[in-house]
């Protein structure tokens, strides 16, 4: 099973998550590893375009960061965004993934692209 079904699986399985939970954290098991992607992208995901800030709730109370790898997800204008465990430990995660912050920061209109 590759790692987006084991996701998915467990994603599906949890009868504690809302719909739009779901729908979050199965959008976010999509990044790969190296990108990241934007709250808006994320809300765009998972069906509710208008819904930044309850897929950043939903993120924050993540209960499977091994599979859902919230960290990837940063703000429109490529601020780094909240984290439950902080936003320096958020910038060592994404920096460990070869994420180059500063180019977040200077080019936010990409945070999207190719998704």
């Amino acid at each position: 099973m590759s790692g987006r079904q084991r996701a998915s699986s467990i994603i599906s399985g949890d009868k504690t998550l809302s719909a739009f939970e779901k729908r979050v954290y199965r959008a976010v098991a999509r990044i790969p590893r190296g990108q990241v992607r934007s709250y808006a992208w994320v809300a765009r995901s998972a069906g509710s375009p208008l819904a930044c800030r309850a897929a950043g709730n939903a993120l924050n109370k993540n209960p499977y960061i091994g599979v859902v790898p919230c960290r990837r997800v940063i703000r429109s204008d490529g601020s780094i965004g909240g984290f439950a465990r902080g936003a320096a430990a958020k910038a060592r995660m994404l920096k460990a993934e070869g994420i180059d912050l500063r180019q977040c920061l200077k080019s936010a209109s990409g945070i999207d692209a190719g998704a």
